[in-house]
């Protein structure tokens, strides 16, 4: 029986999760690392967390000095060694953090810019919010996983069966049900667009600002 207070997502080898989302079938690997240069260059951002950062892809598109600090978030210990061994470049700027963004997210520092890529679909709403209001950051960039047809949420591929465990934290995600949410702790829609799949799904980029910066729940706790 599976331990409940582990997230499934620590049971999943980093290569079956990179094989499947780079199968020419899926292709979410390739066109998310094309989506993740163009969140990096978009905003005038100093600082920037990246939300279930896994293997780093699209990390090599950070360019030295564009941040003073890059934070690399995930519940998996053995992606974030990982990504410290695939992006010796960003040394002296990458900082790998590992937690549950759905208990520990008061433990997580500011940063100007979050990039929250097929996140949201396992945290929910709620842990996203509390996540947004401890960093306190002034853009975030999303992008969430549309079925354009009737097809299962996960794509069909020889590693299907490593993912059964996300069925019971997985949630459908909807860009307008997105944008009102983020509305509603003060941030509003600055950029939508989409990228289809060859698999009946689309990849959704929706981008927020804030209107007023949301108040940090315990900011003072941590300093």
């Amino acid at each position: 029986m599976r331990n409940p207070m582990r997230n499934p997502w620590e049971d999943i080898d980093l290569s079956d999760y990179e094989n499947h989302m780079s199968l020419d079938s899926v292709m979410q690997l390739q066109v998310m690392n094309s989506m993740m240069k163009s969140q990096f260059d978009s905003y005038p951002a100093g600082t920037v967390m990246i939300l279930g950062v896994a293997g780093g892809n699209g990390l090599e598109h950070i360019s030295c000095g564009r941040f003073s600090a890059v934070y690399s978030i995930d519940v998996n210990a053995d992606y974030l060694k990982e990504v410290s061994v695939r992006y010796p470049q960003l040394d002296g700027v990458l900082q790998c953090i590992c937690l549950d963004l759905t208990r520990d997210s008061d433990k997580l520092p500011h940063a100007d810019l979050v990039i929250a890529n097929l996140l949201i679909e396992y945290t929910g709403y709620d842990a996203f919010r509390e996540t947004v209001r401890h960093v306190s950051p002034a853009y975030v960039s999303c992008v969430i996983q549309m079925n354009t047809n009737e097809s299962q949420w996960v794509s069909d591929s020889p590693y299907l069966h490593v993912f059964d465990g996300l069925d019971e934290i997985h949630h459908q995600m909807d860009a307008d049900a997105l944008t009102e949410f983020m509305r509603s702790i003060g941030y509003s829609l600055v950029l939508q667009s989409s990228e289809d799949l060859p698999n009946g799904k689309a990849l959704v980029r929706v981008d927020y600002e804030a209107q007023c910066l949301v108040p940090e729940l315990s900011r003072t706790s941590r300093d």
